[in-house]
C-alpha cells in the first residue's frame, strides 16, 4: 500500500490525476477571465482544486525533502503574487498561497506539538478570516479561504484511501456551504480520486505542473488584453 491506497495495476496514476486537474483548471480560468457568461466552464473547473489538494497531501507525505517542498511552493506563490500585484493591482492571494498554508499546517501537526498545531491553526484562521476584514477597501483574500486550506490537511489525516476521501468530502462540503453556488460541484472530484491507483506514474512531471500554473495565467491574461 502507498498512503493507505492499495497499489493497483488499473486506475488513475497521480500524473493522470494532475493532468486532469491541469485541464479542468485551464477550462475554469478561461471561463473566469475570458468567457464569464459561460457557466458550464466554471462548473467543470470545480474538479481542479480537490484533485490538486489531494496531491498536495500526498506530496507532504512522500517528499524526500520537506523544506524544499515547502520552499518550492512558497517561492512560486510569491512570484505569482508579485505578478498579480503589478499586472492587476490585486492583493488577492492565489491558490499556491492556500496550499503553502496547508503545508505549513501539516508540518505543524507532524511535530506532535498540540500548542504549535493550535497556534498554526489560529494563524490560518487569522489570515483567511480576520485579515480580509481588517483590510477594507482592498480585494485581499486567500483563495478558497479557511476551509480551502483545510482540505489537504484533512486528506493528510486519513490513514486509508477511504478515510482520505471521506475526510475530503466533509471539508469540501464545508467549503461548498461557505461559498455556495457552483462550488457544490467540487464534490464530483471524489469520483476520479476514488480511482487513484496509488502510483505516481512512469514519468517525472513535477516541474510541468509547477510551471504551468503561472504560464497559463500569463497566457490567458495576455489574450484578455487583446479582446
Amino acid at each position: 500500500k502507498e498512503g493507505g491506497v492499495s497499489m493497483k495495476k488499473f486506475g488513475l496514476t497521480g500524473n493522470q490525476l494532475k493532468l486532469l486537474a491541469v485541464i479542468t483548471m485551464t477550462i475554469d480560468h478561461v471561463g473566469a477571465y475570458l468567457l464569464p457568461e459561460v457557466l458550464w466552464l466554471r462548473i467543470i473547473g470545480r474538479l481542479a482544486f480537490p484533485i490538486y489538494a489531494y496531491m498536495i497531501a500526498e506530496g507532504c507525505r512522500y517528499t524526500r525533502n520537506r523544506k524544499k517542498y515547502l520552499l518550492r511552493m512558497a517561492s512560486l506563490a510569491a512570484l505569482c503574487q508579485v505578478v498579480y500585484f503589478f499586472a492587476m493591482q490585486s492583493l488577492y492571494q492565489c491558490i499556491l498561497v492556500t496550499f503553502t498554508l496547508s503545508i505549513l499546517l501539516i508540518y505543524a501537526y507532524d511535530t506532535g506539538s498540540r500548542p504549535l498545531t493550535a497556534l498554526a491553526l489560529l494563524g490560518v484562521a487569522f489570515v483567511t478570516v480576520a485579515l480580509p476584514r481588517l483590510l477594507p477597501g482592498t480585494d485581499f483574500a486567500i483563495d478558497y479561504g479557511f476551509f480551502g486550506v483545510l482540505v489537504p490537511v484533512a486528506v493528510y489525516l486519513g490513514k486509508t484511501h477511504r478515510e482520505k476521501l471521506l475526510f475530503m468530502a466533509f471539508t469540501l462540503a464545508a467549503l461548498a456551504w461557505s461559498f455556495g453556488g457552483i462550488q457544490w460541484y467540487s464534490l464530483a472530484a471524489l469520483l476520479p480520486l476514488a480511482l487513484y491507483s496509488g502510483q505516481r506514474g512512469k514519468r517525472r512531471m513535477k516541474w510541468l505542473f509547477y510551471l504551468y500554473y503561472p504560464l497559463h495565467l500569463a497566457a490567458i491574461y495576455g489574450i484578455s488584453l487583446l479582446l
